[in-house]
């Protein structure tokens, strides 16, 4: 089993009347309710939590790329994954990932994940997601019908820029280059493993099983309500004869708090919870899903957008009802295990993306939930599908020593460079 501790990055100052002054959390969010000064403090906390998850025994630490909204401030993961890739040594690093569709060339994205995977000493784990309706569609402009064949498009020139050893040209619909001759390139070869975020399009299945790639769906509704879309992930593998079925094939998002008790784990998360689910996935449903953005066979199937609330929405939802449907995840180690391993098996998923920092919790109860769930969680899943332990085609692969960022004492310094003369 895989761990990746993922964080969101939300804004944690969304007023208790969001909903109701509010159309959306995304978009057409309210330029107002940003602090410029109170993100310096947001940003560097949520890094500090990045970092200590890898200390603490996570295999990875993730990101993602949204824009125009307070559910996600990372319009530039690779932003983040460069700062982190010079304070942590042996944990992967999962840009889940960059919307390849919005890049104008987006050789700029083979580029930048090639620094990436230099920088870290080959820890970059790659994520190529379509990207949400409202970050593609009505942030960023593009046309919903040509969306997919854009990203398809970006895609083949990433991926042949990345393992063709000299300059080649490139004409495509949506790009046309003279030279393409990336400097520099991952170490990671041909390239570094990648895993594809779907939120429930069926023709996704497909490119992940045609190309190797690991298919990721990331959900808030938790891991009962995907259990059919994943059943159709597997069914397909089936159908195409891949050769094996690996639960690395797969991997799954899942809201996590973990606490001495079940009736403590409420007491302490219960607000924050509530915060994340009903504002920051607060989404006027116009912006949800644009006419032409989702193809018609995945219509057919009646999958519905991740950022789909159930009926009635989440805002009558109870704690109860959250952690019993399995929207989140919660309470004592032994009970976060059991459900965690049902999870698991249920899905046949081996890569685990944890939202441990939810909506507005605060730094040291998120530090309380990482470390006991790395510590008496994470040991006891370890393990679980052990016919499958050697299947590291879905995961990073570092050189032996990996150099994390550091700086020599002044005194040390002036010492080398003086018995060097």
């Amino acid at each position: 089993m895989k761990f990746t501790w993922f964080n969101l990055m939300p804004w944690p100052y969304l007023p208790d009347d969001f909903r109701e002054k509010n159309r959306s959390v995304w978009v057409d969010i309210d330029q107002k309710l940003f602090d410029p000064v109170k993100s310096h403090e947001v940003y560097n906390t949520y890094l500090d939590l990045l970092e200590y998850a890898a200390d603490v025994g996570f295999d990875a630490v993730g990101c993602n790329e949204h824009h125009q909204n307070g559910y996600g401030l990372m319009p530039s993961p690779n932003i983040i994954a460069a700062a982190l890739a010079r304070r942590t040594k042996d944990v992967g690093l999962v840009v889940l990932g960059n919307s390849i569709a919005l890049y104008n060339p987006p050789v700029r994205v083979a580029e930048e994940f090639a620094m990436l995977d230099c920088i870290s000493g080959g820890r970059l784990i790659a994520g190529f997601p379509v990207g949400t309706s409202m970050d593609t569609n009505f942030c960023y402009g593009q046309i919903p019908a040509l969306t997919r064949e854009k990203y398809q498009e970006a895609h083949d020139l990433i991926i042949k820029a990345w393992t063709t050893r000299e300059p080649f040209a490139w004409k495509g619909r949506y790009s046309k280059l003279r030279h393409v001759n990336i400097w520099p390139r991952p170490i990671q070869q041909p390239h570094p493993p990648i895993h594809i975020p779907g939120g429930g399009s069926v023709e996704t299945y497909d490119f992940c099983i045609d190309n190797t790639y690991s298919y990721s769906y990331l959900s808030f509704s938790g891991y009962i309500r995907a259990k059919a879309l994943m059943d159709g992930y597997w069914k397909r593998v089936a159908e195409r004869n891949a050769p094996d079925r690996s639960p690395y094939r797969a991997g799954f998002a899942q809201t996590v708090c973990v606490a001495d008790t079940d009736a403590e784990a409420e007491r302490l998360y219960k607000e924050h919870v509530d915060y994340f689910y009903n504002r920051c996935l607060h989404v006027y449903p116009g912006f949800a899903d644009a006419p032409g953005y989702r193809t018609i066979k995945t219509i057919q199937t009646g999958a519905l957008s991740q950022y789909a609330p159930p009926t009635g929405g989440y805002a009558n939802l109870s704690w109860k009802q959250l952690t019993e449907e399995g929207h989140v995840i919660a309470g004592s180690p032994e009970t976060v295990r059991q459900r965690m391993e049902e999870l698991c098996k249920s899905l046949n998923v081996g890569n685990i993306f944890c939202l441990m920092h939810v909506g507005n919790m605060p730094k040291e109860k998120c530090m309380y939930s990482t470390k006991l769930f790395a510590e008496k969680v994470i040991p006891k899943l370890r393990n679980m599908f052990p016919e499958f332990k050697n299947d590291e085609r879905f995961w990073c692969h570092p050189i032996k020593q990996v150099k994390p960022g550091s700086l020599p004492s002044e005194a040390k310094a002036l010492e080398t460079v003086g018995a060097g003369r």
